[in-house]
């Protein structure tokens, strides 16, 4: 008996020293960054898809906590899919927003199974069932639950990288209708009830992704035999001015990129003009904005965009004198 407490104790403690366990940014894999500055406790949380450190069965989201942005202890998991979860072939993108006194994460979720049987007729791609969902905690630390066992985003779209806006004390969900199924994707929106347990009403479509002169289809970069023009990761930034500016991503001459586009209104609806130069142009992109608790505006983003090679680069960005925003 005494052998088997004193194994359940250090085996206790051995999870206590994995799960505290510190790293730097450099040694954590993360596509599609997300941190989320926690002004009650001081602590930064950067949100990840599990399967960015462990390619396995488990299918969900874990953060890691710092409270100087460069120690980061973790993994903790605050999201895990059930096994009779309709989605169970990949997690994207989460991100977490406060609202209403509740935290909600966005996630992009893939099913094993497909919209329609056949691949694309434009990209030839297969047409699998993807989107965004929705999912509540009470604390930025999880766990997170679903509402449903459905997407928010249609049914029949592949949707993927789904964001907050409150416009007017509506909330929206502005997401990416995926270039695998149209072509030329788009960024759209659709308004959400105010417990954003589900949308009301349709999609409404903001920009084309061949709006922006910056970006190039994938045939003329070399990446596929067909011309996709891509949208990812919409994110939005209020100017001195009171206008609106999104950061979104897709591919310019230099690969991976971030873009600009503008709302001179102040309105989500718009309409948005494409700011001919990117923000972030070295094969970098899926951008967020937060403020330090110091009062500095950061941008993380990750770089490069290859498989496993991905890490989370943090920059300062300041508005210039046009309302854009700039790297410091």
């Amino acid at each position: 008996m005494r052998k088997i407490c004193l194994f359940l104790v250090l085996t206790l403690f051995s999870l206590e020293n994995i799960a505290q366990k510190s790293y730097k940014l450099s040694e954590i894999r993360v596509r599609d960054p997300f941190i989320y500055a926690d002004k009650k406790t001081k602590k930064y949380h950067l949100y990840v898809q599990i399967a960015n450190r462990i390619d396995g069965p488990q299918k969900g989201v874990e953060m890691y906590e710092s409270k100087d942005l460069k120690n980061w202890k973790g993994p903790k998991t605050v999201l895990e899919l059930p096994q009779d979860f309709w989605a169970q072939k990949s997690v994207w993108a989460p991100e977490v927003h406060y609202h209403n006194q509740k935290y909600y994460m966005f996630v992009t979720l893939t099913s094993e199974d497909k919209i329609k049987p056949e691949n694309d007729s434009i990209t030839n791609q297969p047409q699998w069932k993807r989107g965004t969902q929705i999912f509540y905690a009470d604390s930025p630390t999880g766990p997170f639950k679903a509402f449903e066992n459905k997407s928010h985003t249609p049914q029949d779209w592949m949707s993927l990288d789904g964001t907050l806006f409150i416009e007017k004390g509506k909330p929206y969900l502005v997401f990416c209708h995926e270039w695998a199924q149209i072509s030329d994707g788009t960024i759209d929106l659709v308004a959400l009830k105010n417990d954003l347990s589900a949308t009301i009403g349709k999609p409404k479509k903001l920009f084309s992704a061949s709006e922006a002169s910056w970006v190039r289809n994938m045939e003329a970069l070399g990446m596929k035999s067909y011309k996709g023009l891509v949208t990812d990761g919409p994110f939005f930034y209020k100017n001195k001015k009171k206008e609106l500016v999104m950061i979104w991503s897709s591919f310019g001459v230099d690969k991976y990129a971030i873009g600009m586009a503008l709302s001179k209104n102040g309105s989500l609806f718009g309409p948005w003009k494409q700011i001919k130069e990117p923000l972030v142009k070295a094969n970098g992109g899926h951008g967020m904005f937060f403020k330090t608790f110091d009062g500095k505006q950061k941008l993380v983003f990750h770089q490069p965009n290859s498989g496993t090679l991905e890490r989370a680069v943090l920059v300062d960005i300041f508005e210039n004198q046009k309302g854009l925003l700039q790297i410091k």
